[in-house]
């Protein structure tokens, strides 16, 4: 049986439509939210996802969208995560055992956000769509996401590869494709210190002068020194491993 969500996602959008949508989705938002000053802003909590999620709902769905979870019994959740560096979001099912509820939750990445329209500054470009601002930028992460949470809703599974995910990105929303060029930690190292993975560094820790490799930049750098007493390393080498920030690290020119 099509269920209204169904019938609804069917129907699409023109391009003029997904314009007006999406612009009284972005001051709506920015006018409700607690956290968000401005268009580029720098806090942000699950509550205003929470709020994008029922404007979405509202707008485009017609409200059908949480009218299928209360019907299936399933619940939806959303959460800003600092530790994600390589996606600007992501959408989980959980299936508890026994008579627990599925429950679904839709990540956005702080990280990515707000590295992106900072300190480095290029175009940046969104599921095909350039975007001019952080809330731009936010708007599109989270259509993609809603397109996963709709299909697993509906369909039981979702991939943003699959032919289907992708002509509801563009019949929904306009999107041209299915990935992010947000600004990350690793392209953020480069353009304002000029550090990268491989490259060998010094810095203090504790009043002591370290000399290492960075192996992995995240918010920090991994930075492995060389010590006898170490963990073992494919290499063949025993390392100390140290999280430091970024401007605390020089890099060592030879």
């Amino acid at each position: 049986m099509t269920t209204r969500l169904q019938s609804r996602i069917a129907a699409g959008y023109s391009a003029e439509q997904i314009r007006e949508k999406t612009s009284q989705i972005y001051n709506g938002v920015l006018r409700d939210s607690a956290y968000l000053d401005t268009a580029n802003f720098t806090l942000i909590h699950r509550d205003d996802l929470a709020i994008m999620f029922h404007r979405y709902d509202q707008l485009f769905f017609e409200a059908t969208c949480r009218e299928q979870l209360d019907e299936m019994g399933a619940s939806v959740s959303f959460r800003v995560s600092e530790r994600m560096t390589r996606a600007g979001g992501r959408t989980t099912r959980t299936r508890p055992s026994g008579r627990a509820p599925i429950h679904f939750e839709i990540t956005i990445s702080s990280t990515l956000l707000f590295r992106t329209f900072a300190d480095v500054q290029r175009p940046i470009t969104i599921n095909g769509i350039i975007c001019s601002d952080r809330m731009e930028a936010m708007q599109r992460i989270f259509e993609h996401e809603l397109i996963h949470l709709i299909e697993l809703v509906v369909w039981d599974k979702s991939s943003c590869a699959a032919a289907r995910f992708q002509d509801l990105a563009r019949r929904l929303f306009g999107h041209r494709g299915v990935t992010h060029d947000l600004i990350t930690p690793q392209e953020t190292a480069i353009e304002k210190f000029g550090i990268r993975c491989g490259d060998r560094v010094t810095f203090r820790y504790e009043d002591i002068t370290y000399t290492g490799i960075v192996n992995r930049i995240t918010n920090r750098a991994t930075v492995l020194v060389e010590d006898k007493h170490g963990q073992r390393y494919r290499d063949g080498h025993r390392y100390s491993k140290f999280y430091i920030p970024l401007d605390m690290i020089t890099r060592v020119t030879e």
